[in-house]
């Protein structure tokens, strides 16, 4: 029988032979089949490998196992990003049968043993231990503890080019050999190691090893890592095995996760996929969206959108004092207020000596004294005050005029009507946008402190299960204060039950600040996707990636990469509906399309309230 027969399957008698009639004759005769469309133009048989035009391939055999083999010890093989087929042929053999040559065996390996000793020679430790476990597996298949098998593990490996081929038979080589798993190539038996790992359940190369039940076991089922959990949301595909991410972030010891991807990798597609599932299950969330790209999710959710910038309506008073929770004293939520408005002067005013420090950190006392204000206060029943009251008070006190006229920009110039306002800000939904596209670049990081430190103070205001995202978070890693204040956010939120989601394409500016390498280490969730060749060695660096992972990154397309959680991690792919596509894309072509067809239906749906009415 020819090989393309077995590949394919036989051909029935009564068909005609396809290579005696001629091509036309082919088309009127109707005869041609789908292996002879998806068969290969031609092939090639080496020694050492199969040329099947596009591909080469190769096949291996296992020669040789360990005394034991531990659980999962092929896991590292099935889980490389490689393609290739593993076959295993199990033939069992007659316990009766096997049982006979067991009792010679051991009595030729005992009849060594005494023979040594007769001769006055030193006791052969591989003699006593190969006795030892003859007769331990023969009392087991005597007691029907164990069977015994003829195992045969072959493995074919595909390549586009010779070298790679070889790279790859190197790797896999390495893997084995590590755990005393020795495999040799088919030497001109290609063509039957190809035929033994397809799925046609022939044994052809007919290599086998001995195994009983024990070690056999440690070959099913195929396992891979994966990251199934009974409970949580689909985050994605595995790549390797096409198993379901199934997690649950609000399980891992902090709540916490980082995203890094390169620009239209798919970071903002998977981060919507995962807020549009996190709200279903009675999780509040919170986005700081600096490129408007949330508007249309909260529109379709049911959330709030608020668009921060200088001409908004939108304000926030960074003065605002939060009311302190049963563990908490006035004392210290005020005193916490009064650090993080430092910060926040230090960043409006480009830095702040020690001495500007110290005043500013009085004038804010201060000015919280003015609206009656202390550590004994009630903040439910207070009024806070506002920037034109501190920039009143700090032009009063020796030394604060110069501040103060630094100040005014915020007061009364342009900027004013940015923060000089009352809070009439209510986050009192289930997702909330604070959108910061349309604020100034250099008021950015700014009004990014000031939201997050809002959503802080509601976070403290009540327990509730939150998950706050900060797209595009290098802007916060741009200033020391910004990024401090955001440390301590991802290392105090798991005590009001809050998850921050930190967002960046940037990853030389947030992985230079010393902030950066503590945010990722105290998140529990880590996603890489695809990578840029000037960033990939500081996340291999980062990360503790291999080579292969390394190279997966670069290689992956929109949507690939890798998912860390604890102390897992696994090849990604991100997998949306087509509903969920329509909400969260963020391709410039499909979102103007989408808009299309919004403004067409809302045209139909429009009543005609111009038309002219009729009569009968």
């Amino acid at each position: 029988m020819g090989f393309l027969d077995t590949l394919i399957g036989k051909r029935e008698e009564k068909r005609p032979d396809i290579q005696s009639i001629l091509p036309q004759e082919v088309f009127e005769a109707g005869v041609l089949e789908l292996r002879d469309i998806i068969a290969p133009s031609a092939l090639k048989v080496t020694p050492r490998e199969l040329d099947l035009g596009e591909k080469i391939l190769r096949s291996f055999f296992v020669i040789s196992y360990p005394r034991f083999l531990s659980e999962e010890w092929f896991s590292p093989i099935l889980n490389m990003d490689k393609v290739f087929d593993v076959s295993i042929f199990i033939h069992p053999i007659e316990t009766s049968k096997i049982l006979r040559q067991f009792q010679k065996k051991v009595a030729e390996v005992e009849s060594q043993i005494h023979s040594r000793e007769e001769k006055g020679l030193v006791r052969d430790p591989v003699l006593d231990v190969a006795y030892q476990d003859l007769e331990n597996l023969r009392d087991q298949l005597q007691q029907a503890q164990e069977k015994l098998f003829d195992v045969g593990l072959y493995i074919t490996i595909y390549a586009d080019s010779e070298l790679e081929l070889d790279k790859i038979e190197n790797e896999i080589k390495g893997i084995l050999e590590a755990k005393l798993v020795y495999v040799k190539p088919a030497l001109f038996q290609q063509e039957q190691g190809y035929k033994s790992t397809l799925p046609l359940g022939d044994d052809l190369l007919s290599v086998h090893s001995k195994l009983n039940s024990s070690p056999l076991s440690s070959l099913f089922p195929f396992t891979s890592f994966d990251l199934t959990s009974d409970k949580g949301i689909l985050y994605g595909i595995n790549r390797p095995n096409s198993s379901l991410i199934l997690f649950d972030r609000f399980s891992l010891e902090n709540y916490n996760s980082v995203i890094f991807a390169k620009s239209g990798a798919g970071k903002s597609y998977f981060t919507k996929l995962e807020i549009l599932r996190t709200l279903m299950f009675d999780t509040d969330v919170m986005i700081i969206d600096p490129e408007k790209e949330y508007e249309y999710m909260a529109e379709a959710v049911g959330g709030r959108y608020f668009n921060i910038s200088l001409n908004s309506e939108h304000h926030i008073n960074p003065f605002d004092l939060p009311i302190p929770t049963a563990d908490e004293s006035s004392a210290n939520i005020l005193r916490s207020n009064i650090i993080n408005l430092v910060g926040l002067f230090r960043i409006m005013m480009g830095g702040l000596t020690a001495e500007e420090d110290a005043l500013i950190d009085r004038a804010i006392t201060e000015t919280y004294a003015l609206k009656d204000i202390t550590a004994d206060s009630d903040f439910r029943n207070v009024e806070p005050p506002l920037m034109s009251d501190f920039e009143l008070v700090l032009s009063g006190l020796e030394g604060g005029e110069s501040l103060a006229q630094r100040l005014t920009k915020y007061t009364k110039g342009t900027w004013a009507g940015f923060i000089n306002r009352p809070t009439n800000v209510d986050i009192n939904k289930k997702l909330v946008v604070f959108s910061l596209r349309d604020m100034e670049d250099e008021l950015k990081p700014i009004a990014m402190y000031i939201v997050t430190h809002f959503i802080w103070n509601a976070v403290r205001r009540e327990l509730k299960k939150r998950l706050l995202v900060i797209d595009e978070a290098w802007w916060m890693m741009k200033s020391e204060d910004t990024a401090s204040f955001l440390t301590g956010l991802v290392k105090r939120g798991r005590k009001y039950y809050l998850g921050v989601a930190t967002i960046t394409q940037d990853v030389g500016d947030f992985l230079k600040s010393p902030y950066g390498l503590p945010i990722i280490t105290n998140s529990s969730i880590q996603v890489l996707l695809k990578q840029s060749p000037t960033n990939i060695d500081n996340l291999q660096k980062t990360f503790n990636l291999t080579d292969e992972e390394k190279y997966l990154l670069l290689e992956s397309d929109v949507g690939e990469g890798i998912f860390f959680a604890g102390l897992k991690h696994v090849a990604i792919k991100v997998i949306a509906s087509y509903t969920e596509d329509q909400i969260i894309t963020s391709d410039p072509s499909q979102v103007l399309a989408l808009k299309k067809a919004r403004r067409e239906l809302e045209e139909e749906r429009e009543p005609s309230i111009n038309a002219p009415a009729t009569t009968s």
